[in-house]
C-alpha cells in the first residue's frame, strides 16, 4: 500500500490559489495591469471597461512592448523582468516584481494579448483561458502593448457571484485609478466606461492632479509640505484644519512612486491636528516619501499595499514636524497660490486721514459717589439727570423688616396668589434608569459626558453616541414603514462628489426619495439637492447624503432593504447633538430614558461604545 499523500499542485491550480490572493475584484486586476505599463515606461494609459470590469477591461500604453517570447513567458507563474536575484528585493524600483499577477489572472479570466517593441514592423497577438494557451500568431498593432481581459470569474461562480453590483466595482476601480494617477503625474491617464469618458488626465504636477481628480474646491484647501533629510525626502500636500470632514476625505501616501497604507504615519499626520480639528474629523492629505530602497521592505503583503520602514521612529518625528510647520504658517498669514493667476496677495495698508479727530469728552468733575448728600435731583453738565444717595441705613432697614413675611407668587395659569412656604415639591424620583442598578442622580461632564452612580461604581454615558443611537432607532423604524416626508429648500444646495461617489449617488438617486431627499444631477459630477427630509435637527443636507455614500460604499450593498440602516445612522449623525450643546436637566433624563428603551443601548449601530462602566475598585486604585 502506498502511503505517500503529498502531491503537487498542478500549474492551474497554483495559480488560482494565488489568485485568491492577488485578485480580489476588477480593480485589482487595473492596478497589476496598469503597474505593468508603468514598469514599460509608458507615458500614456488608457483602461477601457465594461460592466464594471465583468465583461471587458482593457489597458492600452505606449510603453516598450514585449517580443514574442517574452509575451509567452510573462504568463508563467514566477517569471518576471523586475528582479533576478534575491538581493534585488532590497533594491526595488519597480512597481511589480513576484512574477504572479498575469498567471494568476490568466487563471480567472479571458486573455487576449496584442504587444509590439518600438521600430518593429509586426506584433504578435496571444490568447490564453483559464491558464490553458488557445494560439499565438503574428498581428499587426502599434507600439506597446494592447491588453484585454474578457469575463472575469467566468468559470469560477463561486467567486463571481461575490462581486457586488456595477455601481460598487466602479466606486473600487476609480478609488484604485486615483491611487495610480496620483502616484503617475508624469503619465497621462484616460478611464472609459460603457464607451463614457470619466476622465481623461494629463501629466503635470501633482496639485494638477489633485484638483482633475477631485475638483477645485479641494485645490483650494491644501497646503504644501516639503523637508528633506538624509533619512527621508518628504513632500505633498495637507488640508486645512478648518476644511476637515468626518468622512470621505482622500488620504493618501507615496513611497518611493508607490501607494502605502501606513497607520503609523497616519497617526502621525492625525497628531498635528489634534488641537485644531474634532476627534471625530479627519483631515485630507497626500505625502511622499522618497527613501532607500534598502531601508524598507514591500515584501510583505500580497498586493504591495503595506511597507515596512527601517526608521519609522525617526521618519514619524520627521513628518510631524513638517505638517506642523505647513500649518504653522498657514495659521500665521494666509497661502498664497503662486501657481493660479494673478496671485497677488491682498495686502492692507493703513493711511491715516489727518482731518478725523478724536470726539471731545463733557465730564463733571463736581461728581463724586462716594459723598453723602441728600437725595436730590441734579444735572451734569453734559444733560444727564442722576439721583444723588443718601441714608442708606435707613433704605436697608425696610427691606429688614420685611424680610420674614411670607412672599406670594402669582400664578399665571388661575390669578390666585400661592405663598412660598405652602410650595410643595415633588419627591425625587427612585429609580432613574429602568435596570436593576438603582441610581438617583446623575451630572453632565463638559457637555459630553453623562455620569451617574451605580452599583459597580459609575456609569459613564457618552451623549452624542447616545443620541445617534436613539435617533438610529426612530428613523429606522420610520423607514421601514412609509417614506420620509420631504420640504423644499427655498435655494437649492450643491453637491460636489469625486466620479466614485457619483457613481453610487446614480444607482440610489430613486432610493433616496424615499429617504425624503429630492437631487438631481447638474453634469461633472454635481448634484442639487431641491428637497430634505423634514426631520427635526438636520441642518447640513450635504453632510447627510455625504455620509449616506461613505457608508453604502463600505457596505457595498445597494437593495432598498439594505440602504434602511446606512440612511438612518447618516440622518441620525446629521441631527444628533454636538458636543458643544447644552440642555437642561430634564432634556438629558429623558435622553437616558430613551437609550435605554433602544434594542442596545450599548453600542451605536456602526459598534461604537455608549455606555463604559468605570469599577469602584479602578477608583480606589486611583488613591492607592
Amino acid at each position: 500500500m502506498n502511503s505517500d499523500v503529498i502531491k503537487l499542485l498542478p500549474d492551474s491550480v497554483a495559480n488560482q490559489i494565488a489568485a485568491g490572493e492577488v485578485i480580489q475584484r476588477p480593480a485589482s486586476v487595473i492596478k497589476e495591469l496598469v503597474e505593468n505599463s508603468i514598469d514599460a515606461g509608458a507615458t500614456s494609459v488608457q483602461i477601457i471597461i465594461k460592466d464594471a470590469g465583468r465583461t471587458l477591461i482593457q489597458v492600452v500604453d505606449n510603453g516598450q512592448g514585449m517580443s514574442a517570447t517574452d509575451a509567452r513567458m510573462a504568463f508563467e507563474r514566477h517569471a518576471t523582468s523586475k528582479i533576478s536575484s534575491a538581493d534585488d528585493l532590497y533594491t526595488l524600483h519597480t512597481m511589480g516584481f513576484r512574477g504572479e499577477a498575469l498567471p494568476s489572472i490568466a487563471a480567472v479570466a479571458q486573455i487576449d494579448l496584442r504587444t509590439m517593441r518600438a521600430g518593429e514592423q509586426m506584433g504578435c497577438r496571444l490568447r490564453i483561458s483559464e491558464s490553458k494557451f488557445e494560439g499565438m500568431e503574428p498581428a499587426s498593432c502599434l507600439p506597446g502593448t494592447n491588453m484585454m481581459v474578457k469575463n472575469l470569474f467566468f468559470h469560477m461562480p463561486a467567486r463571481r457571484k461575490f462581486l457586488k453590483k456595477d455601481s460598487v466595482e466602479l466606486s473600487h476601480i476609480l478609488r484604485e485609478f486615483e491611487r495610480l494617477a496620483l502616484v503617475n503625474t508624469d503619465v497621462d491617464f484616460t478611464i472609459i466606461h460603457n464607451d463614457v469618458t470619466l476622465h481623461q488626465l494629463l501629466k503635470g504636477t501633482l496639485k494638477q492632479r489633485i484638483t482633475a481628480l477631485f475638483g477645485k474646491t479641494l485645490g483650494a484647501q491644501i497646503i504644501p509640505i516639503a523637508t528633506e533629510t538624509s533619512v527621508v525626502k518628504i513632500s505633498g500636500f495637507v488640508g486645512l484644519p478648518s476644511h476637515a470632514k468626518k468622512r470621505g476625505v482622500p488620504q493618501y501616501f507615496f513611497v518611493n512612486g508607490r501607494n502605502m497604507r501606513h497607520p503609523y504615519f497616519h497617526k502621525a499626520v492625525l497628531s498635528c491636528y489634534s488641537e485644531l480639528i474634532s476627534p471625530e474629523a479627519q483631515p485630507a492629505y497626500f505625502i511622499s516619501f522618497d527613501v532607500d530602497p534598502a531601508t524598507i521592505d514591500v515584501n510583505i503583503h500580497p498586493q504591495k499595499h503595506e511597507i515596512k520602514f527601517e526608521n519609522e521612529q525617526p521618519i514619524w518625528q520627521i513628518l510631524t514636524a513638517a505638517v506642523k510647520q505647513a500649518l504653522g504658517k498657514v495659521n500665521a498669514a494666509g497661502a498664497i497660490d503662486f501657481d493660479a493667476p494673478d496671485a497677488v496677495p491682498d495686502i492692507p495698508v493703513f493711511l491715516p486721514d489727518p482731518s478725523e479727530k478724536m470726539p471731545a469728552i463733557d465730564t463733571d468733575p463736581s461728581y463724586n459717589p462716594f459723598t453723602d448728600h441728600e437725595w436730590t435731583t441734579t444735572k451734569s453738565k453734559i444733560g444727564h439727570t442722576r439721583l444723588a444717595p443718601r441714608d442708606w441705613d435707613k433704605l436697608y432697614e425696610s427691606f429688614a423688616a420685611r424680610r420674614d413675611e411670607p412672599t406670594a407668587i402669582p400664578d399665571m395659569a388661575d390669578g390666585e396668589v400661592i405663598a412660598i412656604s405652602n410650595i410643595t415639591h415633588p419627591a425625587p424620583q427612585a429609580e432613574l434608569f429602568e435596570t436593576d442598578d438603582e441610581i438617583t442622580s446623575f451630572f453632565t461632564l463638559r457637555n459630553r459626558y453623562i455620569v451617574a452612580p451605580c452599583q459597580e461604581g459609575l456609569k459613564v454615558i457618552h451623549r452624542q453616541r447616545a443620541h445617534i443611537r436613539v435617533l438610529f432607532d426612530e428613523f429606522a423604524a420610520k423607514l421601514a414603514d412609509a417614506p420620509l416626508p420631504s420640504q423644499r429648500l427655498i435655494f437649492p444646495e450643491s453637491l460636489s462628489l469625486s466620479p466614485s461617489q457619483s457613481a453610487v449617488m446614480s444607482t440610489i438617486s430613486d432610493i433616496t426619495r424615499r429617504l425624503g431627499f429630492d437631487v438631481s444631477f447638474l453634469g461633472d459630477n454635481v448634484w442639487a439637492i431641491n428637497a430634505i427630509p423634514s426631520v427635526p435637527g438636520i441642518t447640513n443636507a450635504v453632510e447627510a447624503l455625504t455620509r449616506m455614500i461613505a457608508d453604502i460604499e463600505d457596505s457595498g450593498e445597494l437593495p432598498e432593504t439594505a440602504l434602511i440602516e446606512p440612511a438612518a445612522l447618516a440622518l441620525a449623525r446629521s441631527a444628533s447633538m454636538t458636543s458643544t450643546q447644552a440642555i437642561t436637566e430634564e432634556e438629558t433624563r429623558r435622553l437616558i430614558q430613551s437609550l435605554l428603551k433602544c434594542n442596545e443601548p450599548s453600542y451605536t449601530p456602526d459598534g461604537l461604545k455608549i455606555i463604559q462602566i468605570i469599577n469602584a475598585d479602578e477608583i480606589h486604585r486611583l488613591f492607592d
